[in-house]
């Protein structure tokens, strides 16, 4: 049995050298997120329950298919960060390996999906 003080366990792990980049990158993205939002729903809010035809012409103007397309890709970006570290922070060995893959594939493929489907209304 060994008897070991904190100190001498953790002697030799080392850092991980992401958690400052990491934090640093979700508080920007939080911080964007907020005008993003509320711009978005604003622009959103104008065009919510009108017929397809002038969903269509609203989102032909620059400025609410950039605010959406913004917001879309901010968002999941923020949100293959936040949920890393969930999982980084809850499972273990090879299922930790291959959620973070899964859920990285499907924030980028959901965020490609939105923003596809902005240009798809502006164009």
């Amino acid at each position: 049995m060994a008897y070991l003080t904190d100190r001498k366990r953790a002697a030799g792990m080392g850092s991980a050298k992401s958690g400052t980049d990491h934090h640093w990158k979700m508080m920007v993205t939080s911080v964007a997120l907020v005008p993003l939002v509320i711009a978005f729903i604003f622009t959103f809010g104008a065009v919510l329950g009108q017929p397809y035809e002038a969903v269509v012409a609203y989102y032909q103007r620059p400025m609410p298919a950039i605010i959406a397309g913004l917001t879309i890709f901010v968002s999941f970006y923020h949100f293959r960060g936040g949920v890393q570290t969930m999982i980084e922070d809850y499972v273990k060995g090879f299922a930790r390996k291959a959620a973070i893959i899964g859920m990285i594939c499907l924030s980028y493929f959901a965020a490609a999906a939105g923003v596809f489907a902005v240009v798809r209304l502006a164009l």
